[in-house]
């Protein structure tokens, strides 16, 4: 179902201005707190009103400033999952599950357990949701979504109030519980690894803007901007300062960068994730930076190492972080530590 969001809204000092295109049935939307995401999915629902521009879902115009028309949010069919699920407190679960059903008692009654057998609800239908687990209360404000069939879902941060091991239970079913949907589902987060998971396409926001969009695996491999590669996990950041069209200075690493590729003009930065380091006994090699640790951090399957940059500088600079899975460990333990980390060529990031 393809779906178009262009809307400019200003509350206060804060400016929302969103723009993305999409076809795929699972989108992401990332950026941190506070960014627009939630207001962006409530402008979808009809649940804010943007000041100016047009949302389109599925070739239909539910919002358009220049057509002044603004489709009511119980027309635009669309499910929204609030981040606490917004289940009624008096209700039960069958109760909750019905609320809003068209149709005779009958109808509404099938439908309602065809819900609760969806979505392994059987037994639970009497009880109310503080009676609940989680996971149980998930389930029921998504089959009250589910059960007037709408085209599209919203799902506003859906694990952030959960502990890690609940989230990844949860997030798992949540996924069983999609596959047979068809309609498109948005979600919004500041996970990164959640987001990963789940979508196809990917809208990176900051500060209310859209900074970039398209396919979830290309972003996460070539970024291209500094602000979107952070929210995507990379640690390693430095200006970058280019001497021609293969050569640039990492100025906050201490080091030159020679590549294959062009470097474009309007480069800026260069980002590197702190997983992909190469160890390297022995003499240096191009795209190296000698190892002189400032600082380890142990954790049970991981070890953080914070590098010294070079150069005369390198304590008022940003340490560098490399992180060391447990499966490399013993190779560490056998070779001693590196003499340098290498930077292969395809991981350097090139950022606007």
């Amino acid at each position: 179902m393809p779906v178009a969001v262009r809307i400019r809204k200003t509350i206060g000092n804060f400016c929302l201005d969103v723009d993305f295109e999409s076809r795929a049935s699972r989108i992401g939307i990332l950026g941190a707190s506070g960014c627009g995401k939630s207001m962006t999915l409530k402008s979808i629902a009809g649940i804010e009103t943007p000041d100016s521009g047009e949302i389109c879902i599925n070739g239909k115009t539910v919002f358009s400033s220049a057509e002044k028309w603004n489709m009511k949010p119980q027309r635009r069919s669309i499910g929204y999952l609030f981040q606490n699920y917004a289940l009624f407190p008096t209700m039960t679960v069958a109760e909750n599950i019905g609320a809003g059903l068209k149709g005779n008692k009958e109808e509404r009654k099938r439908r309602i357990q065809e819900m609760l057998a969806s979505f392994q609800l059987m037994g639970l239908e009497n009880r109310f949701p503080a009676q609940l687990s989680g996971g149980q209360q998930q389930r029921v404000a998504l089959a009250r979504i589910m059960a007037y069939e709408p085209e599209m879902i919203l799902l506003d941060e859906p694990f952030s109030a959960l502990d890690l091991f609940l989230k990844d239970r949860l997030q798992q079913e949540l996924e069983e519980m999609l596959e047979d949907y068809k309609g498109t589902v948005i979600m919004v987060s500041h996970d990164r690894d959640e987001i990963y998971q789940f979508s196809e396409e990917l809208v990176v926001m900051e500060q209310g803007r859209t900074i970039i969009c398209g396919r979830t695996k290309d972003i996460f491999e070539n970024p291209g901007k500094r602000e979107a590669a952070r929210l995507t996990g990379c640690k390693n950041f430095s200006r970058l300062k280019r001497i021609d069209g293969h050569r640039a200075a990492a100025l906050d690493w201490g080091i030159a960068l020679r590549l294959e590729r062009k470097i474009p003009e309007d480069i800026v930065y260069a980002g590197f994730r702190a997983h992909e380091f190469v160890p390297v006994w022995g003499e240096r090699r191009e795209n190296c930076l000698k190892l002189s640790i400032a600082q380890i951090a142990d954790f049970p399957f991981e070890k953080h190492f914070y590098i010294w940059p070079e150069g005369e500088k390198m304590q008022e600079m940003e340490k560098i972080c490399w992180f060391v899975q447990k499966g490399n460990w013993k190779m560490l333990k056998e070779r001693g530590m590196p003499d340098y980390l290498q930077l292969p060529e395809e991981k350097v990031m090139l950022l606007k």
